[in-house]
């Protein structure tokens, strides 16, 4: 997440990259979180998603017993399924193109190799505290 919210890549956050971070999560688009969770699941940053990177996703997220853990063959097996699904140019590997078409089609799939969006369970007490550090922002910045 620090890598896509730091934009500028100083190494730092700063109020500005932080509050834009913040607004795609609690109420960007599609598009934008779309974007967001693509450059989350880019590890390396070659704007493409390896299946090194999803394979590493995939066995950090999975939620199983510990008795039914999935084998090193597993995840492959589930790599080779997502392939199939989302590399649209069959490349072995999902560009932005592949995902967002992906996503586009069967929103479900944005998440597909693990959480990176808040919960959309938000309680009202949350949305009145988003709305008057919004509110407050624009104050502080006009």
């Amino acid at each position: 997440v620090f890598h896509v919210f730091d934009k500028d890549n100083d190494g730092q956050i700063s109020l500005t990259e932080w509050i834009a971070g913040l607004s795609v999560l609690l109420r960007g688009t599609l598009e934008e979180k779309i974007k967001y969770c693509f450059n989350i699941y880019d590890l390396n940053e070659d704007e493409y998603i390896g299946q090194g990177e999803m394979i590493f996703f995939l066995k950090n997220s999975l939620n199983v017993e510990p008795k039914e853990q999935l084998t090193d063959e597993g995840i492959k097996d589930l790599v080779e399924i997502t392939l199939k699904k989302m590399d649209h140019d069959h490349d072995g590997t999902l560009s932005f193109i592949d995902f967002e078409k992906t996503v586009l089609e069967e929103h479900l799939l944005l998440e597909a190799f693990g959480t990176c969006l808040p919960d959309a369970k938000v309680s009202v007490r949350d949305r009145t505290s988003q709305h008057n550090f919004s509110r407050n922002y624009e104050l502080y910045t006009h």
